[in-house]
């Protein structure tokens, strides 16, 4: 099965640029996979601790269960309002 693909160009600073010239595909596909769930889940848990989101909520925005969101807040130095 084949994954529908998308081409983007992207600006980045010159050190930046040349770290990542000899960086496979996969290896880039892998780092921004990681940055986004990364950034998706620090913006979740600063909802839930601003009273934006409920805890459920903000886990189902990421797209994973409440005992990872918890353990991801423990990991971060939060106190989660869920026991996993």
């Amino acid at each position: 099965m084949s994954v529908e693909t998308e081409t983007i160009t992207l600006r980045l600073p010159k050190a930046l640029a040349q770290d990542l010239s000899a960086a496979s595909q996969t290896f880039l596909l892998n780092i921004l996979e990681r940055g986004l769930r990364e950034l998706k889940i620090e913006q979740a848990l600063e909802q839930y601790r601003s009273g934006g989101l409920s805890f459920g909520a903000a886990a189902q925005q990421v797209g994973i269960s409440q005992s990872e969101l918890a353990r991801q807040a423990y990991a971060r130095g939060m106190e989660a309002a869920f026991s996993p």
